[in-house]
């Protein structure tokens, strides 16, 4: 008998130096300032991400082509608190409305005008096959660092 093995969530933190509400705006109406344009889908290059305020916002890239390509929605939006987003890009790094994985980050104040990040991508088991979404799971969990990072550096600027 063989063994499912079902992929743990991605787990980042990062204290940054900037209030929530900082932190908040620069993650969601500043995406397009430090998410990397090499990490999209879709055949043109990115030119912006975008995340729509409030539930049901649209989460997407914007390309050099003026196409548009779907990332996925907002499912929770409490600033400067915390925000849920629908992740529906598949581990072969195509949009599938049908796909649904999670990530949220949480905003805490700190001392000394700090703010803890907790961000979370959950539910990579949805991805299929165990062994193709574990290999989803480590290739995700370098580019959510290397992402944050971007990020880190834009909302301490």
């Amino acid at each position: 008998m063989s063994q499912t093995i079902r992929p743990a969530a991605i787990r980042k933190s990062l204290t940054l130096q900037a209030s929530p509400n900082k932190a908040f705006s620069v993650f969601t109406d500043g995406i397009g300032r430090w998410w990397p344009k090499t990490h999209h889908i879709g055949a043109s290059p990115l030119v912006d991400a975008v995340i729509e305020p409030g539930v049901g916002g649209r989460w997407y890239g914007r390309h050099e082509d003026g196409g548009e390509t779907p990332w996925g929605e907002v499912l929770a939006w409490e600033p400067p608190g915390r925000l849920v987003l629908a992740w529906r890009i598949t581990k072969d790094w195509g949009y599938d409305p049908n796909l649904l994985t999670e990530i949220e980050v949480s905003f805490v104040a700190g001392a000394d005008g700090q703010t803890h990040v907790a961000f979370e991508h959950r539910g990579l088991e949805r991805f299929g096959d165990s062994e193709g979404a574990e290999a989803a799971r480590i290739s995700m969990d370098g580019g959510w660092g290397f992402i944050l990072e971007g990020y880190r550096t834009a909302a301490e600027a």
